[in-house]
This record gives structure tokens, sequence and C-alpha cells, in this order.
């Protein structure tokens, strides 16, 4: 015969998580609206090679805005923001590596460019 065993989940914890103000997070929101702007404004002025590090540095603030406060991410332990960190930082080395060399076959890119076949 089988018996049935009920098993109580009263020793969870039952503690609400970080609750954000509604004030922060339209502050958050406006930030987001703002620079997704500022992105467009980019587009129209013409800055060359630096245009493109402009809309990354722009795209890295809005993912760490969305990390920090809707991810809640600020409010969580250290070491996850140390994570995104270093997650932010090998990013930057993968980027600053492969681009090292675009000089070298940017001849090459600039005659496919000019003869297409």
């Amino acid at each position: 015969m089988m018996t049935t065993q009920s098993h109580s989940h009263d020793d969870h914890d039952k503690s609400i998580g970080h609750v954000v103000p509604l004030k922060v997070l339209v502050g958050v929101f406006l930030a987001l609206l703002v620079l997704t702007f500022l992105t467009l404004a980019a587009t129209w002025v013409d800055l060359g090679e630096l245009n493109l590090i402009v809309a990354l540095a722009i795209a890295t603030a809005k993912a760490a805005l969305v990390a920090l406060f809707f991810m809640h991410l600020r409010y969580d332990h250290p070491f996850n923001g140390v994570l995104f960190v270093a997650g932010l930082i090998f990013l930057a080395a993968f980027l600053a590596i492969t681009t090292l060399d675009t000089h070298q076959y940017q001849p090459d890119i600039e005659a496919a460019v000019e003869n297409p076949l």
C-alpha cells in the first residue's frame, strides 16, 4: 500500500525582491529615450570612423542602464556587477583585437568596391 506524504514549503524564503520606485524607472526610461534619439542624431553627423565608436558607446550605456535597473543588478550582490564589468571589458578587448589589422586589408576592400565582379 502506498502512503502519501505532504511536504510543506514553509521553510522557503518569503522575502520580496527589491522594488524599484516608479520615479527611478521613469527616469531610466527617459534616459533610454534620450540615448535612442542621440543614436539617431549621431547618424546625421558624419564623424568618419568615430561614428562606430560613438554608436557602440551609446549602446553600451543603454545596456548598462537596462542591466542596472531593469535587471536589478544595482541592488544585487556586488560580484554580479564585477561579472558584468568583466564582460564589458572582454567585449571591448575582443572588438579592439579584431580591428587591429583593418588597415592591412582595407586597400583590398576599396579595390573590390571600386571594381565589382
